[in-house]
C-alpha cells in the first residue's frame, strides 16, 4: 500500500490539472515527486530550495494574489522552523493556505530532533482560524487534502504521517465518528493511533470516539458520547504532545464534573535514533502501552470498568 506522502504527492499533482487556482509550494523535500507536476505547470509548482520561511512567505503572497497554495516539506521544517512567518505571512495577513506535513512526530527518527516535531499541532493552536486535519490512512488522507484543496481561503493543516491504520474510515471533517458504545467512559482516538487504542480497550465498556479532524474540535460530539455513560471519563490518544487538546475536551465539558486523561508524546526527549515503531513504544503509544494506562485510570473512576460495549460503525 502506498503511504501518506505517496497519496498527497500524487493527489497533489492531479489537483493542479483539475484547479488552476491551485499551485503546489516546495523547499526541495519531495520535489522529485512533483517532477511532471512541474513540467505541465510551470507556474504553478514552486521550488523556494532550502528555505523555510520563503517556502510560507511565498505561500502568502500566492493566496493574497488570488492562488490556493498546497505547502509541502517535512513536520519540523513546515510548523516550528517558520512559525514566525505561518504567524504573519498568513495569520495575520488573513491569507489561506494548505500546509500538508510528513514525518509526524518521530517518523523520521534517524534524522535526531531536528526532524522531529511532537508539538506541531500544539504550537498552532496558539494561533486562531486553522482547522487541522490528522488522517489514519492514506484514504482518508486524499479526501481530507482535495477538501482542504476546494476551499475558498481558509488556513488548513494536514498532518500526514508513516503510521497508519488497517482500514479507512469515512471521514466528516469536524466531526467525531463514533465507532463503539459503552458505558464506563469515552476514548477519543486521533488518526493513526486508532488501531492501538481499539485493541487497547477490544475487552472495556468504553465509547470510542474516532478523529480525523482535531480542530476544530467537536465538542458536541464529545458532550453527546459522555452523556451516554454512567461516568464523565475522557482518554484522549493523539500522536503528538501529550495534553494537546485536553483544553478543548475540558471546556467542552465545563458543565459537569469530569475527568481527562491525555495521553500522546512526552515532552522529555528521546536521544536514541532508534525507529519510529520504538518511539511509539516508548512513549506508551502502542496497544500495551495504552491498555495499561486506560484501564488503570478507568478502575479509578466510581464505576467497575465491566466488558465490551456494541460496535456502532
Amino acid at each position: 500500500m502506498d503511504t501518506m506522502r505517496d497519496r498527497f504527492t500524487a493527489v497533489a499533482g492531479r489537483l493542479l490539472d483539475e484547479d488552476p487556482r491551485l499551485a503546489v509550494v516546495l523547499a526541495v523535500i519531495s520535489g522529485e515527486r512533483f517532477t511532471d507536476a512541474a513540467r505541465r505547470h510551470p507556474d504553478r509548482v514552486i521550488d523556494v530550495g532550502i528555505r523555510e520561511q520563503l517556502l510560507v512567505s511565498v505561500a502568502g503572497g500566492l493566496a493574497l494574489a488570488g492562488l490556493r497554495p498546497i505547502v509541502h516539506t517535512f513536520c519540523s521544517f513546515l510548523v516550528e522552523r517558520p512559525f514566525e512567518q505561518v504567524k504573519l505571512d498568513l495569520g495575520h495577513q488573513g491569507a489561506g493556505a494548505v500546509l500538508v506535513s510528513s514525518g509526524g512526530s518521530y517518523d523520521i527518527a534517524a534524522g535526531g530532533r531536528t526532524h522531529q516535531a511532537p508539538g506541531d499541532v500544539a504550537l498552532l493552536d496558539t494561533l486562531d482560524g486553522w482547522t487541522v486535519h490528522v488522517p489514519g490512512h492514506p484514504d482518508e488522507a486524499e479526501a481530507l487534502i482535495r477538501h482542504a484543496a476546494a476551499d475558498a481561503d481558509n488556513r488548513v493543516y494536514v498532518r500526514l504521517s508513516e503510521q497508519f491504520n488497517r482500514s479507512a474510515r469515512p471521514v466528516s471533517p469536524g466531526r467525531f465518528r463514533v465507532l463503539r458504545e459503552g458505558r464506563a467512559g469515552v476514548v477519543v482516538a486521533v488518526g493513526p493511533l486508532l488501531d492501538a487504542a481499539l485493541e487497547a480497550v477490544a475487552d472495556l465498556d468504553v465509547t470510542v470516539l474516532y478523529a480525523s479532524t482535531v480542530r476544530p474540535f467537536d465538542a458536541a460530539g464529545l458532550r453527546a458520547a459522555v452523556a451516554g455513560t454512567d461516568a464523565a471519563d475522557v482518554v484522549l490518544v493523539e500522536p503528538y504532545l501529550a495534553g494537546t487538546s485536553a483544553s478543548f475536551a475540558a471546556e467542552a465539558l465545563l458543565d459537569r464534573p469530569h475527568r481527562v486523561l491525555a495521553l500522546g508524546t512526552a515532552r522529555e526527549e528521546l536521544r536514541r535514533y532508534g525507529t519510529w515503531q520504538e518511539h511509539v513504544a516508548a512513549h506508551g503509544l502502542d496497544a500495551a502501552g495504552l491498555r495499561a494506562r486506560i484501564g488503570g485510570f478507568l478502575a479509578g473512576s466510581r464505576r467497575p470498568v465491566g466488558l465490551a460495549g456494541s460496535g456502532v460503525g
